[in-house]
């Protein structure tokens, strides 16, 4: 049974269709439908429901996912441990934050690229917390305090952050000093998150409250720039705002705790060598070019 044909079934499995797999693999549809024809012709039974809203797992293809998924990553463990050392080969997705992905990660990325001419890298860029497993990546490069998750996590290194607010915003409202006080004020918020903060040696877990929302770190910049609240940010992202004076630091007594930068990836006993060197290499950049990471 060839492989690629295993790889394809899974992806179509996780991805719930032909076509969404297709876009994964950047192959054409047609491509995918004779692999998942062979597989089903040497099995000898059914593996996927089609319909006009994709492609569900019969209770033999549940059971088969799994089996290939796994021989899939023997396969892959495999390669790696007789290819020459530095060379990597095959797929590499990576989902990367927009807010910092395209200034801070893409140099890395690019760079990975040009020491392993044989890798495919496809990145996407998006401040969504997409699922590894079901959107089929490889691994993640996330920036913040982790969720708790089955995810395996390894710290690129670390994340400083302030609260801020426009001048404009501190005379007609006053800057909160205490959490307290910061709860009375409207917050730039990505949801419904909680603020932490240190107060002298103890965290203090804050729930503002604010009525403008954004997903993305460059968009609560222009509200905070426009007076409109509290936004708590990166100061890689807002240190340029800060030195020209268009924000200003509060609650300068109960700073954040430092956050992190990540590289997550699906829990295997096994990680690939290419998820490895993208971590080592973030790594490396991150402790020799601290301009480059932005977050110090």
């Amino acid at each position: 049974m060839d492989i690629d044909d295993l790889r394809t079934f899974v992806e179509v499995a996780d991805a719930g269709g032909v076509s969404p797999a297709a876009r994964r693999l950047g192959v054409s549809k047609s491509i995918v439908s004779r692999r998942l024809s062979r597989i089903e012709a040497e099995l000898g039974v059914q593996l996927l429901a089609r319909s006009t809203r994709g492609a569900a797992l019969t209770e033999a293809g549940a059971i088969f996912r799994d089996h290939a998924a796994r021989a899939g990553a023997e396969i892959d463990v495999a390669r790696e441990t007789i290819l020459p050392a530095g060379d990597l080969r095959g797929r590499l997705r990576v989902s990367a934050p927009l807010t910092f992905g395209p200034t801070h990660f893409a140099p890395v990325l690019a760079e990975m690229a040009r020491r392993h001419p044989r890798l495919h890298l496809q990145t996407c860029y998006t401040d969504r917390f997409v699922d590894l497993i079901a959107e089929g990546y490889d691994c993640a490069i996330r920036v913040g305090y982790l969720q708790d998750s089955n995810l395996i996590a390894r710290r690129i290194g670390p994340m400083y952050g302030r609260l801020l607010a426009s001048p404009a915003y501190i005379e007609a409202h006053g800057a909160p000093e205490t959490p307290d006080e910061l709860v009375a004020h409207q917050a730039l918020m990505q949801g419904t998150e909680s603020w932490q903060l240190m107060d002298g040696d103890r965290v203090v877990t804050v729930r503002p409250q604010g009525r403008f929302k954004a997903d993305n770190g460059t968009a609560l910049i222009a509200a905070a720039v426009a007076g409109l609240g509290v936004a708590y940010l990166p100061d890689g992202l807002s240190h340029d705002y800060v030195a020209s004076g268009a924000l200003v630091p509060v609650m300068t007594r109960h700073l954040p705790p430092p956050a992190g930068v990540y590289v997550v990836r699906p829990p295997s006993q096994h990680p690939a060598r290419k998820i490895r060197e993208l971590t080592e290499l973030l790594i490396e950049y991150y402790e020799q070019t601290p301009a480059l990471a932005g977050f110090a």
